[in-house]
């Protein structure tokens, strides 16, 4: 049976990742693909019960050091529960965030990029996706879309004020182009179904 390939969306607040991951799951289902759709942190028991905790209470529930090690152990359950068994039966996997979202919210700080990542290599064995999307939005757009929605915009991470966000999505431009062969930056601007177009192009080479 021929493994099935993972996807991770990224972004800031209010970039469309919920939205592009579902549309982007229906129309590779139209493809006649098996696809899991997910999220992190969360995504199997565990890390939905970690998930809880890191979302919730106040906004210096955790440091930094105990954030990024519970994101680190929601991720390594969520690979082992949920990614790799629906990889090995041949699906596809979507998720709304992955590593490059811990690389960008915690690895900025009391914590730098190369300390995520050796939490990734120890937890998760340095698993990454075979492709990453950067959606990315003018920082004007992408805040009146987070003012308009509802649920994790008033969450103790999408809360930070904004030269926190303007940090983050730096960062997540950072990544994409220091490895463009994972990372894509797509045009999050516009019409969901244009930039849900603009993402099955980018996916193209790998549909079967």
């Amino acid at each position: 049976m021929t493994r099935g390939r993972f996807i991770s969306l990224e972004g800031g607040e209010g970039a469309g990742k919920s939205t592009q991951l579902r549309a982007l799951a229906s129309a590779l289902r139209d493809h006649g693909i098996d696809v899991v759709e997910t999220r992190e942190p969360g995504g199997s028991a565990g890390a939905e019960a970690i998930r809880a905790l890191l979302l919730t209470g106040e906004a210096d529930r955790w440091s930094a050091r105990a954030e990024a090690l519970l994101f680190a152990a929601a991720r390594a359950d969520h690979i082992e529960k949920t990614i790799r068994p629906a990889l090995e039966r041949g699906a596809w996997v979507l998720s709304d965030r992955f590593l490059d979202s811990s690389r960008a919210y915690q690895g900025m700080g009391d914590l730098n990029d190369a300390d995520i990542l050796e939490l990734h290599r120890i937890g998760s064995g340095d698993f990454l996706p075979d492709r990453t999307f950067f959606l990315a939005l003018p920082k004007a757009e992408a805040q009146q879309r987070a003012r308009s929605r509802d649920g994790d915009a008033t969450d103790r991470i999408g809360g930070r004020d904004a030269s926190f966000h303007a940090r983050v999505a730096s960062a997540f431009t950072k990544f994409a182009a220091q490895e463009p062969g994972r990372i894509r930056t797509i045009d999050a601007s516009g019409h969901p179904e244009a930039v849900t177009l603009r993402l099955m192009d980018a996916l193209s080479d790998l549909i079967p």
